[in-house]
């Protein structure tokens, strides 16, 4: 199954370099030329297996658009790539949640190999997510609560897996519209409903409630409700 890539990147000529390199190695592409573009994209239903990211980007720099993924709960596994090779910005960049950092100027071969590793680690994780007693296991798609099985249709165990992913994090609505529409959500009513039957079902029958409206600003899965 081909590996499914996003490139964050505005250098035109290094974007295409990329695109003809790793397409003929049967890997598929999509590009951004600027950080609010790739935020999208990073955030969207596409379920890329890594992302390649530029640290100086017009509209949103590399820096913030990796920090507003991992708030959001995107786990994708993240390449920086940039001119800066001091050790602050690497430092800066594994705090926000980078995964790997290769400096410019690179050889594609060592760039392949690198994202070949961070998509063999990432795949290594642990495929059960546990909130409390909630327990989804993502390679069976079962979901239990106290050893008991829950019903979930697709859409909830999509929105599911990413709540759980990012908890105790609050996830904005716009990140579970995407999750579930793309980039074409459709009115925001319709993403209540689907949290209702997500409510119902997972908490439906249990004193202790895991799923949490955040007033203006989403939604959590905690065993307890924080303070925002």
């Amino acid at each position: 199954m081909p590996k499914r890539i996003l490139v964050i990147e505005d250098n035109r000529s290094l974007v295409a370099n990329l695109f003809r390199y790793l397409e003929a190695r049967d890997y598929v592409l999509d590009a951004a030329q600027d950080g609010k573009s790739g935020l999208d994209l990073a955030l969207g239903a596409h379920g890329y297996d890594a992302i390649v990211l530029d640290w100086m980007l017009p509209r949103l720099d590399g820096e913030n658009v990796i920090r507003s993924m991992r708030s959001l709960g995107c786990a994708t596994p993240v390449l920086m790539l940039t001119a800066l090779d001091d050790l602050p910005h690497k430092l800066a960049g594994f705090r926000a949640g980078v995964d790997d950092y290769l400096t410019k100027p690179f050889a594609l071969a060592e760039l392949e190999a690198r994202i070949e590793a961070l998509i063999a680690r990432s795949r290594g994780r642990a495929q059960v997510l546990e909130v409390g007693d909630l327990r989804f296991d993502l390679s069976t798609q079962e979901v239990t609560r106290g050893g008991t099985a829950l019903q979930l249709y697709s859409g909830g165990k999509r929105l599911l897996e990413v709540l759980m992913r990012a908890s105790p994090a609050v996830v904005a609505r716009d990140r579970l519209e995407r999750a579930l529409w793309g980039d074409d959500p459709p009115e925001r009513e319709l993403l209540r409903s689907h949290m209702y039957e997500l409510r119902k079902s997972v908490d439906g029958a249990f004193e202790t409630k895991l799923v949490h409206t955040v007033p203006k600003l989403g939604y959590r899965v905690a065993v307890r409700e924080s303070k925002s």
